[in-house]
């Protein structure tokens, strides 16, 4: 690209979402001219290449909800991308798993959110049938979610990508955005590459969102608060005793799922993440970054959020630092397991957005301006849900071009 070269859209960010948004729109409207620009040198090198892969099934979700409808939306056009593209997809299913009375309740009142939710094949097993479904695992009852599926999401982040290439989109690799700013018709986005100019601009930029929004209207009403979730790998041994995935029954109230296990499509089973406040926004691995972490600490809502969950924090914190405590939890649900079956996996950043008031903003946020689309929360099951959010997107994009 040369300096000032004009098109029709700039994509910021080149994780799932913003990948899938510029698929979207080159499906639907061919001779857009797109730039997509992410300041890594590779496609989904965060959120998206940091996860279990899970194809989540919607059960989760408050019915109505975006979560809830993009992630139905959304599972089978990714099951169809993966079979043309010959992505791999392992259809393993999940039990939800009460080992105690006092969450039968809880998991009830999910399978009347599943059912509201349109998850098929979703129903109650007893203590017996899970141990034909899941032999090595404990429990007095569950819930059997067999649309619950596994997959690369960074091979999908690709084959996007290609797709984009393909169908005449142009992906600006390690480019990151310094600045932006309204003129008359066009943006004008600064980069440390060089200046392009818009009409329309759709920011995907995940663990940064805020900042970037920023950059246009100089304040928010929320600050993306990071988490890390670390990872613990089975030994080669322990990973026989798990077949798909062993979740916990989800608490009423709680941010976070707690100990579970995925077999991932590469056949090694991850327990987690758990999910404690991050010392940097892509601070892997427990790396500092210390404006990251002032930011976060200097925001009231921050507070307010541990004020909230101070329990659940420090429960997340204590299992983070004691092998023994996390070994509890985990034989909670598969008994067989050792101290020594527990290995280091990688970690991931959630990008949590957060209120002034310390609330979670749970549902999918999309906020729009002229000339202007900005996905402002996106976490879990965001990528499950990237080709949904990049339609809906992807029109709001299309409106703007024929308006403007």
């Amino acid at each position: 690209m040369n300096a000032n070269n004009r098109v029709d859209v700039v994509v910021v960010g080149g994780g799932i979402v913003g990948l899938a948004t510029a698929y979207s729109l080159l499906s639907r409207s061919p001779s857009t001219k797109i730039v997509l620009i992410e300041k890594e040198a590779t496609l989904g090198a965060h959120q998206t290449g940091r996860n279990s892969g899970v194809i989540h099934s919607g059960i989760y979700y408050k019915p109505g909800s975006w979560k809830a409808l993009l992630c139905r939306r959304a599972r089978g056009a990714l099951l169809q991308f993966a079979a043309r593209h010959d992505i791999r997809v392992g259809q393993v299913g999940k039990l939800i798993v009460a080992v105690h009375g006092s969450e039968l309740q809880h998991m009830r009142a999910l399978f009347e959110r599943g059912v509201a939710n349109g998850v098929r094949g979703l129903r109650e097993v007893a203590r017996d049938e899970i141990r034909e479904i899941e032999p090595s695992v404990t429990g007095i009852a569950a819930l059997h979610v067999p649309e619950t599926a596994v997959i690369d999401f960074t091979a999908v982040a690709s084959h996007l990508g290609s797709d984009v290439r393909q169908m005449g989109g142009t992906i600006a690799s390690s480019t990151e955005l310094t600045s932006i700013e309204r003129g008359r018709p066009h943006w004008r986005l600064e980069t440390t590459r060089e200046a392009i100019e818009a009409r329309v601009v759709i920011t995907c930029a995940g663990l940064q969102s805020d900042r970037v929004a920023r950059m246009v209207d100089g304040r928010t009403e929320y600050q993306v608060i990071p988490f890390e979730g670390k990872y613990v790998r089975l030994s080669a041994r322990a990973s026989r005793l798990v077949r798909g995935l062993v979740y916990p029954v989800p608490l009423p109230g709680l941010p976070f799922l707690g100990v579970h296990f995925t077999r991932r499509i590469d056949d090694q089973v991850w327990v987690g993440p758990n999910a404690v406040l991050a010392r940097g926004r892509e601070g892997y691995g427990g790396r500092w970054n210390l404006r990251d972490l002032l930011q976060a600490l200097a925001y009231p809502g921050t507070w307010r959020l541990l004020e909230r969950y101070w329990r659940v924090a420090l429960r997340e914190e204590w299992h983070d630092r004691s092998v023994r405590a996390y070994l509890r939890e985990c034989r909670r649900y598969v008994p067989d397991l050792t101290a020594a079956d527990l290995l280091p996996g990688p970690s991931g950043i959630r990008a949590q957005a957060v209120g002034s008031d310390g609330s979670l903003i749970d549902d999918f946020k999309i906020l729009r301006r002229s000339g202007m689309v900005h996905v402002a929360n996106a976490p879990s099951p965001g990528a499950t849900s990237s080709l949904a959010i990049g339609e809906i997107l992807a029109g709001h994009v299309l409106r703007e071009l024929r308006e403007s």
